[in-house]
């Protein structure tokens, strides 16, 4: 560590993920001297890294580290060991750290963190945590994996004592293979919901649990864990915390209920119901349940940490959202193309309904394109199938890369495709994004609902399809 203290260049390995970019600002801001390298970049983190002026070398080469001559290198979960950089650096003995080792070494030892965790809806709790934070004038320090809509980056070092992270359990690095949150020092944190994924890392739900375990029981004494009552998952890691837990959601013995959800078309109304009895009214820009039921986590989490609900209650209503999270990319002569990270079958089906709910009387259209390692493989080839029901219509790429899933384990499109036929569902199978493109231009009407459903760039789908809606209609 006496290394560490004389750091002043950094080199980030992986700099264009989510997480690494937000970093590499944070540690910007901070006043360190950042680059890194990455192997390609795409939007939102290229712009961020542009707007900073981060160098960023396109490809790993071991040149890369010694041009830049780095006190310390940070290596994101992407590089694998016999990464050429990563070669260099360990047998170099140049000081190295993984991101989120990072993460709690320099900037959340300095604060109190709120750790928001969950297979579902981090980012925009997350976002929806600091909002409220916020509108209490309390400026926390933030790192979310994503774009709040209503700034131009997910990271600030921030002035107050808190610090707002999104706490991922997927591996740390290749030298570290345990889940990132388990760095985050936790004052109080949030659990949205435990089921199985990442089936490139964990073998089994038992495995998950196990990791949500030990992250409950990181939280002091003194701190607060508040979860989802409607989870068996969660209630069962819940039980390892030696902190206070509060719980929320549907179920009837949850301290926080979530009552009378309402998705209209500019907002989602609901009222919560607190510990005492009492009725509060929310009124948000996000639709759906499941958003509902983030913001309610909020509310608990900042009335148990002493908090005004009314400031907590304008932040939750103000959130615009987070960039690729139900996002509207344009809207061109009545149809509206809408951009969403959804992956997971439960995402999908919870994205779908809750854009049903706004767009009542639209064709809710879905353009799905299965890129993540864990969609790359067979394990959710059946729950996809109930996960489009709210779509009227489902185009479904081929997979992208299938060789980076193993041979016997592969997704397949065409049956996805099948079985959607079969459920009565008007689905089509297309190798790419023009395939795509060029049958939705065939069958477009005014109304329409276009939501892509992807964790990556997708061929810049969403601008192409813009641009040919544009054509036609003019």
């Amino acid at each position: 560590m006496s290394q560490i203290k004389k750091t002043k260049r950094i080199y980030l390995m992986g700099i264009c993920g989510t997480g690494m970019a937000a970093l590499a600002g944070l540690l910007q801001e901070k006043g360190y001297q950042v680059c890194g390298s990455d192997s390609g970049c795409y939007e939102p983190m290229n712009s961020v890294l542009k707007r900073l002026g981060i160098k960023v070398f396109k490809g790993y080469k071991a040149q890369n580290v010694i041009e830049t001559c780095p006190d310390l290198v940070i290596i994101g979960n992407v590089i694998t060991k016999d990464n050429p950089e990563a070669c260099y650096v360990l047998g170099n003995d140049i000081p190295y750290m993984s991101f989120p080792e990072a993460m709690g070494h320099f900037f959340l030892s300095e604060k109190r963190p709120l750790v928001v965790t969950g297979t579902h809806g981090k980012t925009t709790t997350s976002t929806l945590l600091l909002s409220a934070l916020e509108a209490c004038n309390l400026e926390p320090g933030f790192m979310i994996g994503g774009v709040p809509l209503q700034k131009k980056r997910g990271f600030g070092t921030g002035t107050g004592e808190w610090f707002v992270i999104e706490g991922d359990e997927y591996d740390s690095s290749f030298f570290q293979k345990v889940s990132k949150f388990l760095f985050y020092k936790p004052f109080g944190a949030i659990i949205t919901s435990i089921e199985f994924d990442h089936a490139d890392i964990f073998n089994s739900l038992q495995q998950i649990k196990e990791s949500f375990s030990k992250f409950a029981s990181l939280l002091p004494r003194k701190g607060i864990l508040v979860v989802c009552r409607d989870w068996n998952t969660v209630m069962e890691a819940a039980c390892h915390a030696k902190c206070k837990v509060i719980t929320y959601g549907l179920h009837e013995k949850a301290d926080w209920r979530l009552r009378n959800v309402e998705i209209g078309e500019k907002n989602t109304t609901f009222w919560a119901t607190d510990p005492n009895g009492q009725n509060h009214k929310v009124e948000m820009k996000l639709p759906g349940k499941h958003n509902a039921l983030n913001a309610l986590s909020v509310m608990a989490l900042c009335h148990s940490l002493g908090l005004n609900l009314n400031p907590v209650i304008k932040g939750i209503s103000g959130c615009p959202g987070i960039r690729r999270r139900q996002e509207i990319k344009g809207i061109i002569g009545n149809i509206t193309v809408i951009d969403d990270f959804a992956h997971h079958p439960r995402a999908v089906q919870e994205t779908l309904e809750a854009l049903k709910g706004r767009y009542k009387g639209s064709r809710l259209i879905a353009i799905f394109e299965p890129r993540t390692n864990t969609s790359r493989r067979a394990v959710f080839q059946s729950y996809y199938v109930s996960s489009f029901d709210h779509a009227d219509k489902i185009f479904v790429r081929q997979v992208p890369d299938p060789e980076k899933a193993p041979e016997n384990d592969r997704f397949s499109s065409q049956k996805l495709v099948d079985d959607l036929r079969e459920r009565g569902k008007k689905a089509f199978l297309c190798d790419n994004a023009t395939d795509i493109i060029n049958q939705i231009i065939k069958d477009m009407r005014s109304g329409d609902v276009y939501v892509v459903l992807s964790n990556g760039p997708f061929e810049q789908i969403h601008e192409r399809l813009l641009d040919k809606i544009r054509e036609q209609l003019s």
